[in-house]
């Protein structure tokens, strides 16, 4: 799988004998409800010009970060080395383990609560978390809104859990929570 790397320093070390186990999908835009732009890369990398947009003005001092950022023509950037802990997740709560950040890798889509994703999104994500589970003894994928119910909305409500699924080689996970009828 092709990936662009773009380093980002708002990482740390993951705690010592935890395994990465949960998959959490996220959706970004920057500016908000706007695609293409340089926004995400920048924040995550702690270059976005707060006068650049007013909305950055907000957010410019943030120290966030993902693993993998996913834009709508499913280029695929790398920006945490997964062994690594990337600071994606915030105040976050899985089956009664918090700190989510701990043995999770975060995905980040270039998208909003309002839009579709892409064809190409889904197909690069797939084959990102194929990747990921040969890799990881992943358990669960979940949204951002299932580990921070109340606090986020991400993926959102255009995000379609059945079609990812139906891409996803193998098929015994469970998806539970939220979407518990969702099975891959």
């Amino acid at each position: 799988m092709a990936l662009r790397t773009c380093a980002s320093p708002n990482h740390d070390a993951r705690p010592a004998g935890v395994a990465v186990s949960l998959i959490v999908v996220h959706a970004i835009s920057l500016p908000p409800d706007e695609f293409g732009g340089p926004g995400v890369e920048q924040l995550f990398t702690n270059t976005l010009d707060p006068d650049a947009h007013p909305y950055y003005a907000t957010i410019h001092q943030l120290r966030v970060s993902a693993h993998y950022f996913i834009r709508r023509d499913g280029e695929t950037l790398c920006f945490v080395d997964p062994e690594r802990r990337a600071w994606h997740a915030g105040v976050s709560c899985w089956q009664g383990r918090e700190v989510c950040n701990d043995f999770s890798i975060g995905i980040e889509l270039e998208g909003c609560d309002t839009q579709p994703f892409e064809p190409a999104q889904y197909a690069a994500l797939a084959r990102l978390i194929d990747a990921l589970r040969a890799r990881y003894p992943i358990a669960d994928v979940v949204g951002h809104s299932d580990i921070a119910p109340g606090r986020k909305t991400d993926p959102g409500p255009f995000f379609d859990w059945e079609r990812l699924e139906s891409l996803l080689s193998g098929g015994n996970d469970r998806r539970a929570g939220a979407h518990s009828h969702v099975k891959f």
